[in-house]
C-alpha cells in the first residue's frame, strides 16, 4: 500500500515518473485501501464512468454527420440512420446510453441517500456529484432538441418559456436563449454547441469528484470511519476491480437488450415527425428521467412558483448534508428513517408517472400531494428525525460483527446489548 514510495523498475520508467508521476498515480489507484464490505451498489461509480466515455465517443461520431440547421437537422439524423455505416447502432447506443446513464446515476444517488455517503466528511463529494447531475440534465435536454422532431421542437419551446416567469428580465432571457422571437435555427445551433461542450465539463468534474473521494476514502454499508490500510480494507485491485467488471458486464447485457431489441421504447413516437411550428402535439412530455421534476413544475398553479419549486427540488438535494441532522450515516442502523426512505422512493416514482400524464383531474391532485411530501421529507422530516430517532448499535469495525467485537460507545443503547 506504500504508493508514496513506489519506484518504477526500468530506467525509462524512473525518468518518466520523475517528470510526470502517472505511474505513481496508477499504483496509488490499484493499491488504494477500500472497505472490504462494499456491495454491488458501489459498482455504479465505475458504470457511470463507462457511460460517460461511451456518450462522448458516440457523440463525437454523430457530430461528424449531424447538421445543426433547422432545415437540415431532421434529414441529417435520417441520413445517419440509413446511410452512415453502423450509424443506426451509434445513434441507438447514444440515445439509449443517455437513459442508461440516468438510470445508473439515480441508483448511485439513492445508494448515497441510503448509506449516508453525503454526510461529513464527504460533503464536497456530494456537492460535486449534484453539479454533475444538473449538467447531465442540461446536456440531456439539449440533446433531446437536436433531432428536431415534434417533441424536440415543442419540448424546447415549453421548457425555455419557463424562464419568461423570471420577473423583469424573463422575456429578455428567453429571447436571448432563442436567438430571436421563437425557437428556430439560432436556438438549434446554440443547443448543439452547448450539448457538445457540457460532456467535457462533466468529465472534468468527474475527475474532481474522484479526487475528492480519495481524501476521506469510500464510505461503506455500515457507515463507519476506517483506518487505511487496516484489517477492514482490501486493495482496490484486484478485489474491487473484478466486482466492478462483473457488474459492468451485467449492465452491458441490459443495455444491449434495449439497443438491439427495443431501441425506441424509451423515446416518443412524435419525435419521428419533423418539427412543425404550426402543429402542436396533443401531449408534450420530456424524457422519462426528467419527469419527476416536470411533475413538480406542473403541480404548482402559478408559473413563477412552479419554476421556483422545480429548481428548489434540486437545490434541497445540494444542501442535503446540512438538512440531515443525524450523526449516523447508514440507514441500516436507523429503523425509523428507513421507512421514510422507502416513502421517498415511492414518491419519486409516483411523480415520474404523473409527470407523463395530462396535468388534470386525479393526476394533478396526486402530483401536488407528491410534491408536498418531497419537500416535507427533506425540509421537515430529516431535520426533526435526526434529533429524535434512537439509532441501533453500530460496530466499531467491519470485521467485529463477524468475529465478535464491541460497538461504538456513543451509540450504545441503555441495555448494552451487542449487535
Amino acid at each position: 500500500m506504500s504508493d508514496h514510495n513506489y519506484t518504477p523498475s526500468s530506467k525509462f520508467g524512473k525518468w518518466f515518473n520523475d517528470r510526470l508521476p502517472l505511474l505513481t498515480l496508477a499504483n496509488h489507484l490499484t493499491d488504494y485501501p477500500t472497505p472490504k464490505n462494499l456491495n454491488y451498489w458501489w459498482t455504479f461509480g465505475g458504470i457511470l464512468t463507462f457511460c460517460l466515455i461511451t456518450q462522448i465517443i458516440t457523440g463525437l461520431i454523430l457530430a461528424m454527420h449531424y447538421v445543426a440547421h433547422a432545415d437540415l437537422a431532421f434529414g441529417s439524423v435520417e441520413h445517419i440512420m440509413r446511410n452512415v455505416n453502423y450509424g443506426w447502432l451509434i445513434r441507438y447506443v447514444h440515445a439509449n446510453g443517455a437513459s442508461m446513464f440516468f438510470l445508473a446515476v439515480y441508483i448511485h444517488i439513492f445508494r448515497s441517500l441510503y448509506y449516508g455517503s453525503y454526510k461529513s466528511p464527504r460533503e464536497m463529494i456530494w456537492i460535486l456529484g449534484m453539479i454533475i447531475y444538473v449538467l447531465m440534465m442540461a446536456a440531456a435536454f439539449m440533446g433531446y432538441v437536436l433531432p428536431w422532431g415534434q417533441m424536440s421542437f415543442w419540448g424546447a419551446t415549453v421548457i425555455t418559456n419557463l424562464f419568461s416567469a423570471i420577473p423583469l428580465v424573463g422575456e429578455s432571457v428567453v429571447t436571448w436563449l432563442w436567438g430571436g422571437y421563437s425557437v428556430d435555427n439560432p436556438t438549434l445551433t446554440r443547443f448543439f454547441s452547448l450539448h457538445y461542450l457540457i460532456p467535457f465539463l462533466i468529465l472534468g468534474l468527474v475527475v474532481l469528484h474522484i479526487w475528492a473521494l480519495h481524501v476521506p476514502g469510500n464510505n461503506n454499508p455500515i457507515g463507519i470511519d476506517l483506518k487505511k490500510p487496516s484489517k477492514d480494507t482490501v486493495p482496490f485491485h484486484p478485489y474491487i476491480v473484478i466486482k466492478d467488471l462483473f457488474a459492468l458486464l451485467i449492465f452491458l447485457i441490459i443495455f444491449a437488450l434495449f439497443v438491439f431489441y427495443s431501441p425506441n421504447i424509451l423515446g416518443h413516437a412524435d419525435n419521428y415527425i419533423e418539427a412543425n411550428p404550426l402543429v402542436t402535439p396533443a401531449h408534450i412530455v420530456p424524457e422519462w428521467y426528467l419527469l419527476p421534476f416536470y411533475a413538480i413544475l406542473r403541480s404548482v398553479p402559478d408559473k413563477l412558483l412552479g419554476v421556483i419549486a422545480m429548481f428548489s427540488a434540486i437545490f434541497v438535494l445540494i444542501i442535503l448534508p446540512w438538512l440531515d441532522t443525524s450523526k449516523v450515516r447508514s440507514t441500516i442502523f436507523r429503523p425509523l428513517y428507513k421507512q421514510f426512505y422507502w416513502f421517498l422512493i415511492a414518491d419519486v416514482l409516483i411523480l415520474g408517472y404523473v409527470g407523463a400524464m395530462p396535468a388534470e383531474g386525479v393526476y394533478l391532485l396526486v402530483a401536488r400531494v407528491g410534491t408536498a411530501y418531497y419537500f416535507i421529507h427533506f425540509l421537515v422530516i430529516l431535520p426533526i428525525l435526526g434529533r429524535l430517532e434512537k439509532p441501533l448499535e453500530i460496530p466499531t469495525s467491519i470485521t467485529d460483527p463477524v468475529l465478535g467485537g464491541s460497538v461504538q460507545p456513543s451509540f450504545v443503547k441503555s441495555d448494552k446489548k451487542k449487535i
